[in-house]
């Protein structure tokens, strides 16, 4: 039977909020364990490998799993990245490369070497569509997805529609690359965005047409991960709600909206379009 898994981000558990310190690790963790997530994701580049190995026994503590966003800024650096990754059991690496061709057909060698690098690790490896990294721009990535029709993606969606400032109602052209990249996904990532803003409040009235548009996006691509994948296979959901200044700050610097409760509001749409589409035949 085909499983759900929802992971909360460690990053999105940081408040940054001015003059207060930030809650340990620990209590990061407890709190994501209580609340039920299946488990936690983790943003290490190179230079914070040991910090995140350190993680480990937290991770066994409270029976999550681990789950990785390796930030290699080389082509080298990934292996470490994903050494680590197997050292924390973690169930998938997903990549956010930090070198970035002007071309896209010079990315592809780039690309080939990672594929190996995780095939060699035997762990599955997945790129994320994300500014400021190898996948930067909707465009450059379906030309990538055309020259490599193995490489299989984790879809924050949010990136792209920033990054083309797509208009709603979406247009049936913008729809037709959403739907290139939804069939090349394998994972997905919880975050609204509009057309200027990277991450909107999810209750705001003004936001709920983004609101709509995304559940229907996620809706569209956990129905096609279900119908391409057998029935032991298990679908894993992110959420990953940014701290400042992902998440817009009024001019104290304190957020709008309380990004706990969205990500829990997140995970709650998630679970009713898997237990939907559970129901239907």
């Amino acid at each position: 039977m085909q499983q759900l898994e929802i992971y909360q981000s460690l990053w999105a558990m940081e408040q940054r909020r001015p003059g207060q310190p930030e809650p340990s690790p620990e209590q990061h963790f407890a709190r994501i364990a209580a609340a039920g997530y299946a488990g936690v994701c983790l943003d290490p580049g190179l230079s914070e490998i040991e910090d995140s190995l350190a993680l480990k026994p937290l991770f066994e503590q409270h029976q999550l799993g681990c789950m990785v966003n390796a930030f290699p800024e080389t082509v080298a650096e990934l292996k470490p990245l994903l050494a680590m990754a197997k050292e924390l059991n973690a169930c998938q690496v997903n990549v956010i490369g930090g070198v970035m061709p002007l071309q896209a057909r010079d990315a592809v060698p780039v690309l080939r070497q990672w594929l190996a690098d995780g095939e060699a690790a035997q762990i599955q490896l997945l790129f994320e569509t994300h500014r400021d990294s190898t996948l930067n721009d909707l465009y450059y990535t379906l030309e990538i997805l055309e020259a490599l029709p193995e490489l299989r993606l984790c879809a924050d969606l949010s990136h792209f529609v920033v990054d083309r400032e797509f208009r709603a109602p979406i247009s049936q052209r913008d729809q037709a690359w959403i739907d290139t990249i939804l069939q090349r996904s394998d994972c997905f990532q919880g975050r609204v965005a509009n057309r200027e803003q990277i991450q909107v409040q999810l209750a705001f009235p003004q936001h709920q047409e983004w609101v709509e548009i995304f559940k229907g996006w996620w809706r569209q691509g956990i129905a096609g991960w279900r119908e391409r994948n057998d029935g032991e296979a298990t679908l894993r959901f992110l959420c990953e709600l940014g701290p400042p200044s992902y998440a817009i700050t009024d001019a104290s610097g304190l957020e709008l909206s309380d990004r706990w409760e969205e990500a829990l509001l997140i995970r709650s749409w998630i679970e009713n379009i898997w237990s939907e589409l559970d129901s239907q035949p």
